[in-house]
Parts: C-alpha cells; sequence; structure tokens
C-alpha cells in the first residue's frame, strides 16, 4: 500500500504492507491508537486501497475508482460512526449496515465499511456486528478504529486483525515545496493570471524542485475535492484547499487535479520545464 500522505507508524504499514503482499487480506481490520495516531486517515487510505484498479502499487490516485474515493462518491465505501457520547454508535446503524453487506458491490471488488469509533458501539451492537464477522459475506471488508481494541468485546476482537498505531510523527516544518504549491493553489482562483503565471515559472529551477512542488499540488488539489464534496480533508488543514473548495464545484477541481497529475507524468517524460511550467499555468486556468 501507499502511505506517502500519513506520518510515522511505520510498524503498522509494515503490518498492512505484509497483509497486502501476502493476499491474504482478512475481512476485518481494527484499528487501534490514540487520537493523534491517524487511524482515521490509515482507515481511509486502506479503503482507498481496496477499490482502487490499478495494476500496479496501489492506492494510484489517478484511476477512476480512487478518483471516486477522493470526492467522496465511490459507491461501495461506507462510513459509520456514533457521536461523542461512550455509547452512541447504536445497534439500529450496525443492522443497517449488515444488511447491505450480503449485497454484491456496484463497482469494486469488494465493498468498504469504515466503523470510525467503534469503541463507542454498544454492546447490542457489537453483538449485531459479530454475527456479521463470523460469517463475512464474500468481498467485504470492515475497518474499526478505536482507541484501544480492548474496548471492544473479545468476540469482535478474536475475528478481525488488530493493528496497533502509536503517535504520528510530530509535523515537519513547512518545505519550501508546500509553501509555493499553496501559493500556486491560491494564485489558481486570482483575477489576473500573471501571479498564477509567475509562481509556475519558479517551477522551472530544476526538475526536482518541480516534482516536488507538483506532488504537494496534488494533495492540496484532492483535499479540495474532498471538501468541496462535504468530506473531511485527508491530511492537515489547508487554507488553499478550503479557498478552492469554496470557489470551484468539486467536477472542476478534479479537472485541476488532472492537469497537476499529467504535468508531474510529464516531468519524469523529461519535458521542457519552461513549456511545462506554462502548460501547467494555463491548464489550471482553463479548468
Amino acid at each position: 500500500m501507499r502511505f506517502d500522505s500519513l506520518p510515522g507508524n511505520d510498524r503498522a504499514k509494515e503490518q498492512l504492507n505484509a497483509l497486502d503482499a501476502s493476499g491474504h487480506m482478512p475481512h476485518a481490520l481494527i484499528l487501534e491508537g490514540p487520537q493523534d495516531s491517524g487511524k482515521e486517515e490509515f482507515a481511509r487510505k486502506i479503503a482507498q486501497w481496496a477499490v482502487c484498479t490499478s495494476q500496479e502499487q496501489r492506492p494510484c490516485g489517478g484511476c477512476p475508482a480512487c478518483r471516486k474515493f477522493l470526492s467522496g462518491g465511490h459507491p461501495d465505501v461506507f462510513t459509520a460512526q456514533g457521536g461523542s457520547g461512550s455509547r452512541s454508535f447504536h445497534v439500529d446503524a450496525v443492522r443497517a449496515i449488515r444488511s447491505d453487506a450480503y449485497i454484491l458491490p456496484n463497482e469494486a471488488e469488494r465493498k468498504v465499511y469504515l466503523l470510525l469509533g467503534a469503541d463507542t458501539m454498544t454492546e447490542q451492537a457489537q453483538n449485531a456486528l459479530l454475527k456479521v464477522l463470523e460469517e463475512p459475506p464474500q468481498r467485504v471488508l470492515f475497518v474499526l478504529t478505536c482507541v484501544s481494541a480492548s474496548s471492544l468485546l473479545p468476540t469482535v476482537r478474536s475475528r478481525a486483525q488488530i493493528i496497533s498505531l502509536g503517535h504520528a510523527e510530530e509535523k515537519q516544518e513547512e518545505s519550501p515545496f508546500s509553501q509555493l504549491a499553496e501559493e500556486i493553489a491560491c494564485a489558481v482562483s486570482a483575477t489576473r493570471e500573471y501571479e498564477l503565471l509567475s509562481l509556475t515559472g519558479q517551477l522551472v529551477k530544476d526538475k526536482g524542485h518541480m516534482r516536488e512542488t507538483l506532488k504537494q499540488l496534488q494533495l492540496i488539489l484532492r483535499d479540495a475535492c474532498v471538501k468541496a464534496s462535504g468530506g473531511n480533508a485527508m491530511r492537515c488543514e489547508s487554507e488553499a484547499a478550503r479557498k478552492l473548495a469554496q470557489r470551484f464545484t468539486r467536477d472542476r477541481l478534479i479537472s485541476m487535479l488532472e492537469v497537476a497529475r499529467k504535468a508531474a507524468t510529464m516531468v519524469e517524460q523529461n519535458a521542457n520545464q519552461n513549456l511545462l511550467a506554462t502548460w501547467l499555468c494555463a491548464g489550471l486556468r482553463s479548468c
């Protein structure tokens, strides 16, 4: 699995990669860890991996399935969670999931159910979930998140693979690539084209500079797509992503993301950097 945007927790990543490589991903995973462990981000990354259609490393971020997932519209990924109370995840939500799980996926190889904050499930809800975990339907993956797996019933724990997450690494000081990507993203909505043209012109310094900045720009545009669809950002909150989501529709943002991805591909194909910077500016403005 690709964990490019998720900091820390190398051991958990190794466990997940080993399960992926073995071809024997269990039907249920429990991700346990403190509030700042990034467990919900890991859960979403696993869901994206499960529906990705790439034949290479997954999730690729570029296939139609990934684009649907990132925009919050994949029909085979479902999210459920309780409220802030200790027993706010009720049995009715689990029963609805249990009934739906036996219906074949719409598009993907499997359906994915993200049960966030599973430690807020009532005992009745956990027992309802246990029925589907004991005899799971084919082509279904359950991913539960909680602070500690010990808060779940032993019978639930015994029917899932537990992945323990620690505190995510502290956020690194913002790199110049990230800063420039933020400025480019903000300039997309500027009235005058000169600002965007001037910023994209800075990408011609060297190939590595352009590659890393485009990587950051794709993350910002991806988060803007998610936010425009009513979801939560996949990484740390970005002011540029927020502004883009307020200004543009999801479809326009997806088009911008495609432009950034194509530009990144062209970098690796040794395209002329001056021409590529100009093309990127024009492409982002025309979306």
